[in-house]
């Protein structure tokens, strides 16, 4: 079982910067890819980005250039930087845990981009 604990939702306005991190615990492994998805009311959940244990990063095409995902050396924690932020990046933030097919998620964190 992997566990995972969110912080650093909240309120920003139009262009602010957020940081997101994702803490795992439990059978942890380092081969494992880990990310962060979003959920806007109304919308299906979509990825946003994700690293792989070997340091591979995957963005959507919406936040390229805007957001940064890193993960700490122990491979247990998993940041998302957010900047220039838009209203539309608005929604529920699910961090990710991937491996051998097997998904773990966390309980989700909002971020609201609003004036």
């Amino acid at each position: 079982q992997v566990q995972l604990v969110e912080s650093g939702g909240g309120l920003v306005q139009p262009g602010g910067s957020l940081r997101l991190s994702c803490a795992a615990s439990g059978r942890v492994f380092s081969d494992s890819t880990m990310g962060w998805y979003r959920q806007a009311p109304g919308k299906q959940r979509e990825l946003v980005a994700a690293v792989t244990g070997g340091g591979t990063t995957n963005y959507a095409d919406s936040v390229k250039g805007r957001f940064t995902i890193s993960r700490d050396n122990a491979k247990t924690t998993v940041y998302l930087q957010m900047n220039n932020l838009k209203p539309e990046d608005t929604a529920v933030y699910y961090c990710n845990y991937k491996r051998l097919r097997v998904d773990y998620w966390g309980q989700g964190t909002q971020v609201t981009v609003s004036s």
